[in-house]
């Protein structure tokens, strides 16, 4: 029966598989035919405003998370280390003294 297992699923990939090729047909026949100029080259000083892209903000605003993720992390691993060192300190109270 272990190599029975296979004949399951089979049936629920094709099924998968043709819902994703129909549904690739569909995308490819709704979308309108290309203009000759998106085929060539255009400066980006031509370019309608709405097809502009500016890089900066989303620059700032990647190096803004990256940054705020560094921060919290090293803030929490500054206050496990706190927590550990006055769990170091309450155990050296607690031991005897010999």
């Amino acid at each position: 029966m272990r190599g029975a297992g296979w004949r399951r699923w089979a049936p629920l990939v094709l099924l998968l598989l043709a819902i994703a090729n129909a549904g690739a047909a569909t995308l490819s026949a709704q979308q309108p035919p290309r203009k000759p100029a998106e085929d060539e080259f255009v400066p980006i000083t031509e370019l309608p405003p709405e097809e502009k892209l500016p890089a900066a903000p989303l620059l700032i605003a990647a190096y803004s998370v990256a940054w705020v993720a560094v921060a919290g992390y090293l803030f929490s691993i500054w206050r496990r280390l706190d927590r550990v060192e006055r769990d170091i300190a309450e155990a050296g109270r607690r031991l005897p003294r010999t």
